[in-house]
């Protein structure tokens, strides 16, 4: 388990050795001082470390602290990982907790910055895809749908980068909304409606055809609508 550390946690040392007297030992030991005391005292190490994360390679300095956490238990020792920007001589941004005691801070905190894709990627699923819109009630349909879902996406954004991606869609994006000028790259919304559009005009032949139907010219307007046209 790697999360991030509220700035009000009640962290302890590890238990003391025995001492060879009568009596139940001591579990936990004794408690530390709060992490912006640490993060600020004298004989804390902080140790400049180059990372990458977040599509950058920079320089932080970490602190790590063995130690116990309340909501674990006795039984279960953790690492605390203050994370502070090189630039500043006091204080910390992040805490990070882990139960892996053998990684680097380094690699706890790239693993900790690696959860962002992953969020992205449900909230597309989420508000793009419809992933947990179907009001299932058998287990196995439960069990089912959101992984199709998810494939679908999957499927989607495969496709795209194999055979939809055109670099003028970021300069036509941007020329449709000129305000955004941090947008540098496609958005899972523009590889769906690639998709769709790449979909509508599959269903239409040159040469004469038959007049659509209504259910068609409907079905067409609403694609063309969700495409967010």
């Amino acid at each position: 388990m790697t999360s991030r550390l509220r700035s009000n946690a009640a962290i302890y040392a590890p238990a003391p050795p025995r001492t060879g007297k009568r009596g139940r030992p001591r579990t936990w030991g004794a408690r530390l001082g709060s992490l912006a005391a640490i993060a600020l005292a004298p004989a804390t190490a902080r140790v400049p470390t180059t990372v990458g994360r977040y599509e950058q390679v920079e320089t932080v300095m970490l602190t790590s602290i063995d130690c116990l956490w309340g909501p674990l238990g006795a039984e279960t020792p953790v690492r605390v990982i203050l994370v502070a920007d090189a630039a500043r001589t006091c204080g910390y941004q992040i805490a990070l907790i882990t139960t892996d005691l053998h990684s680097t801070p380094a690699q706890i905190v790239e693993r900790y910055a690696d959860r962002w894709p992953i969020e992205v990627a449900y909230e597309d699923a989420k508000h793009i895809f419809g992933v947990g819109q179907a009001r299932n009630r058998t287990r196995q349909a439960v069990q089912r749908t959101t992984p199709f879902q998810f494939l679908a996406m999957t499927i989607t954004i495969i496709w795209y980068a194999l055979h939809g991606h055109h670099p003028d869609v970021v300069a036509e994006h941007r020329a449709r909304a000129p305000w955004y000028l941090s947008k540098t790259s496609p958005s899972t919304a523009d590889m769906l409606a690639k998709l769709r559009r790449t979909i509508i005009a599959a269903q239409y032949h040159p040469g004469q055809g038959a007049t659509p139907s209504p259910a068609q010219i409907n079905q067409v307007q609403h694609a063309w609508a969700a495409a967010g046209l």
